[in-house]
């Protein structure tokens, strides 16, 4: 398999992360670089192992289970993210919106994502391996993509809170999660 082959196997891994780096960034809620970091580990290890064990994989976990799994992950954060509970709590106290519209993502959200978003790499990684992608090379491809999708979306994201629709950036954010969920359970 060429290098051209290798980085767009990464590049496509990857690019629900800018999705989902613009929906966080439009909340204003970082991403440091240690969980963008932890992120871009799990989707590594989960290319190089759908690589390597492809053959397995495929009778244990369909493409389609994987995307309606990590989906559904991705779904419920967009919806835990717009809950009226969440939007009533902050919206309540000044000094809670202050600290929650600054805050860094947790690592139990980094966790979810982090596997959610690795699923993804799994039914790419497989079809990479029967192909015979290098199980080590395209995993660094993914990885790398990993990393500069989830900034690049963050940074987006964080220019249009700047904007009037900065206001917006909670609904706008979940429902940016949300959509991004349907399209890996149904495209």
């Amino acid at each position: 398999m060429h290098i051209i082959s290798i980085i767009l196997i990464g590049l496509a891994s990857n690019i629900d992360n800018l999705g989902i780096g613009v929906s966080f960034g439009t909340r204003s809620t970082k991403i440091p670089i240690v969980s963008n970091l932890f992120i871009a580990i799990l989707a590594m290890a989960a290319a190089y192992l759908a690589i390597t064990m492809g053959h397995l994989i495929s009778g244990f976990m369909s493409q389609q289970h994987a995307d309606l799994i990590g989906g559904s992950v991705i779904i419920l954060l967009g919806l835990w993210s717009i809950l009226p509970k969440q939007r009533t709590r902050v919206a309540t106290s000044p000094l809670r919106a202050t600290s929650d519209s600054e805050r860094s993502i947790t690592w139990q959200e980094t966790i979810s994502l982090g596997f959610a978003l690795s699923l993804n790499c799994i039914a790419t990684g497989f079809g990479a391996g029967v192909s015979g992608a290098s199980p080590i090379m395209t995993a660094i491809s993914v990885g790398i993509f990993s990393l500069i999708t989830v900034a690049i979306g963050l940074r987006i994201g964080h220019e249009i809170a700047r904007t009037w629709l900065g206001k917006y950036s909670t609904l706008i954010g979940g429902m940016i999660l949300i959509v991004i969920g349907l399209l890996e359970i149904f495209l």
